[in-house]
Parts: C-alpha cells; sequence; structure tokens
C-alpha cells in the first residue's frame, strides 16, 4: 500500500504541496487549516476526502503516514516535533523554526528516529539545470566568487500586509528568511561550498503599513477590514557580503520591494576556468561563460543533460519546467529515499540539519546588521 500524505496549510504554499504530490500518485488524505471551517472549505475545493479539525486529529489519523508542514513560521517547530514523536515523516517548509535553539532541538529529535524522513522544502534546488550546474561546476576548478539576487514586488505599497511581516508571526528576519535563505541554500548546494561567515546591512524601507486582512500574494482588493497603521520592524531589503569554506567571496541583495520583479532568483558563480550563471525566470537555461572560447547556453533538454540532472527533468526540450515542478521533482527525491530505506543518505534531499544550518545562518546574518561588523556563522 502506497505511503499517504497530509497537508497543514491552506493558504498559498499547502495547495502547491497537494497538487505536487497527486502528479506522484502519492494519496493526499486530507487538509488542516487554520480552523476547522477552512479545513472543511480546503478539503472540498481541492477534492480531499477529509477536512481535519486540528494537528492533533491529523497524528491520530492511522492512514497518514507524512505530514507536511505548510503552516506560518511560528507553528513549525511545534508541529514538527509532535509529529516526529508521533512517528510520522515530515517535510517542513522552511524556515524549519523561529529559533536555532528550536532547529536544533527539531535536528536532536529527527537524529533519535533515524527511520523517519525529516525533510525541508529548499525547492529551487529541484529546478533540472540548477542540478545540473552542481554536476558541471567542478570541471570550472575552484570557485572564486558567488553573486545574485532574490527580489520580488509583492510588498512594494504601504497597503500590502501580510502575517509575514511581523516578527511574532515570521520571526525577526523577514525578506532575508523569507526569500533570502533560498538563494543561500541554493548556492550553497550547487557550488558544494558552506558559508563561513557573513557582513548584512538591512533595511526597512515602509516603516509603517496599513494592516488589512491578506494571503499571500493575494489580489484581493475589497477587503472589509478598515486598514489600521502598524509599525513593522523586519526587513524589506537587505545586502549579505559572503565567505565561503575555500576561501571564496560572495554578496547577494534581497528584497520584497522591488517593482516589476515577480520572483526573480538570479546567480552567477565565477570560478578558475569559467562561469555559470541562472535567474528563475528564464528556469529553462543555464549560462556557462569562457574566456577564450564562444558563451554557452544550455537550454533544459533531458538527452543533454547529466544523468543526475536528468533524473529531475520528466519533460523534453522545449516545454518549460517550473514552479510547481520543483516541488513535484523535491517530492520523488524524498519519496524515493522512504521507498528505498536510504533515509539517512547524504544530500538525497534538503535534511533538519541543513534547515538548522539555515537558521544559524539567519542568526549570524541578523547579529552582522546589529553590530556593524563580519559574523562567523556558529557550527
Amino acid at each position: 500500500m502506497p505511503l499517504a500524505a497530509a497537508v497543514v496549510g491552506t493558504g498559498f504554499i499547502g495547495p502547491v504541496h497537494v497538487e505536487a504530490l497527486r502528479r506522484l500518485g502519492i494519496p493526499v488524505r486530507g487538509v488542516l487549516g487554520s480552523n476547522p471551517q477552512k479545513s472543511i472549505a480546503a478539503a472540498r475545493s481541492m477534492r480531499l476526502d477529509r477536512g481535519y479539525e486540528s494537528f492533533a486529529q491529523l497524528l491520530d489519523d492511522p492512514l497518514v503516514d507524512v505530514v507536511h508542514i505548510a503552516s506560518p513560521n511560528r507553528w513549525h517547530f511545534e508541529q514538527c516535533r509532535a509529529a516526529l514523536i508521533a512517528g510520522k515523516h515530515v517535510v517542513c517548509e522552511k524556515p524549519l523554526a523561529m529559533t536555532s535553539k528550536q532547529s536544533e532541538e527539531l535536528v536532536r529529535l529527527s537524529a533519535e528516529r533515524p527511520r523517519q524522513l525529516a525533510a525541508v522544502c529548499h525547492n529551487i534546488r529541484y529546478y533540472p539545470l540548477n542540478q545540473e550546474a552542481k554536476t558541471r561546476l567542478p570541471a570550472l576548478g575552484k570557485v572564486h566568487h558567488i553573486s545574485g539576487s532574490y527580489v520580488q514586488d509583492w510588498l512594494l505599497n504601504d497597503s500590502d500586509f501580510n502575517w509575514r511581516i511581523l516578527s511574532a508571526e515570521g520571526g525577526p528576519l523577514r525578506a532575508v528568511a523569507d526569500i533570502g535563505t533560498h538563494w543561500i541554500d541554493l548556492v550553497q548546494h550547487v557550488a558544494g561550498l558552506k558559508i563561513e561567515s557573513v557582513c548584512a546591512d538591512l533595511a526597512t524601507c515602509i516603516p509603517v503599513r496599513q494592516a488589512q486582512s491578506a494571503e499571500t500574494f493575494s489580489q484581493k482588493t475589497n477587503l472589509h477590514d478598515e486598514p489600521q497603521p502598524v509599525r513593522i520592524d523586519t526587513e524589506d531589503t537587505g545586502n549579505v557580503l559572503l565567505r565561503f569554506a575555500n576561501g571564496a567571496t560572495g554578496v547577494f541583495h534581497v528584497s520584497q520591494v522591488t517593482a516589476g520583479r515577480k520572483n526573480c532568483l538570479r546567480y552567477e558563480i565565477s570560478a578558475a576556468t569559467g562561469s555559470m550563471a541562472w535567474n528563475s525566470e528564464r528556469p529553462d537555461e543555464l549560462w556557462i561563460g569562457r574566456r577564450e572560447r564562444i558563451n554557452e547556453s544550455l537550454l533544459r533538454d533531458p538527452s543533454l543533460l547529466s544523468t543526475s540532472a536528468r533524473a529531475y527533468s520528466d519533460f523534453p526540450g522545449g516545454h518549460a519546467e517550473g514552479f510547481p515542478d520543483s516541488f513535484k521533482q523535491l517530492f520523488k527525491a524524498t519519496y524515493q529515499c522512504l521507498d528505498n530505506v536510504t533515509i539517512g543518505l547524504p544530500s538525497a534531499y534538503p535534511t533538519f540539519a541543513d534547515g538548522h544550518r539555515e537558521m544559524l545562518l539567519c542568526d549570524a546574518i541578523l547579529r552582522s546588521h546589529r553590530e556593524r561588523r563580519w559574523i562567523d556563522v556558529a557550527e
């Protein structure tokens, strides 16, 4: 009998999990929203059997093997902890927790349960050409420098509001923690290098916002709540200098207030004999730079990819693979580990240990900003 999942979260990302799991043929038992009414409504709209009344009821369902956690950040620690203790496999959206102390506890609980999956949703790794870049990069020699950005515009106006803006709901970092951590995880994965120290400068461009109830990336314009001014204590934008384990340097920019950029992640990796660049707005292209011969633009085509990257590319060349496909490939990688009993295989999927190190990086970035100096990342 195939493993079955249940999804926590009915906002933007929860339904993405449901759709990706279904495409893999993994049964989804039900969904949990922030209240029973939302659970029932979401289950009905996604044609699921159950809208759970509570997290405890979800964990008590004997037919649920894997719990996908896509709830607001402040619930991640308690829900991951309870699911692990209940004997369930866990796939959690990032950030893994609100603090590094909490994420450290989750790593400990996971280590005590080596036959339970404990994965973090760093889906951007699973665009096929990012897997290809990881495979090809060693042939270019030592990495010298990594640069890039992750920018959006969904919080450009002072009337744009979401729970992520509030430090009590999302944590003391926002743009860095919400989207910057995807960039950080991706470049470390592609380059095979850890970030060892950081120097950060963050800014809140809109210090007061007009709060109304709205969902992430919502297009609602007829909200009935009277707007209320709220002082903002999380960053809209930031710049971070990086030092990597091999001596390479780096820099990245993050923003949620860049007009016209809906969801744009870019990186460029400079190495001894060449460079590589990728842009999430053109995910089926990998640019390869040369000094003494013509530059290349590799278009995603399974027949042109390495064996490892080909495993994450399901469509012929010219048939775009994008955001929902990256979740499908991430879940394929994690569930295959369950099928093959290779849960602890290094780099098979983003683990709770990866999620914990992300929290340590966020600690270092926030401390660097506050103290206005370089900070080493704790180990």
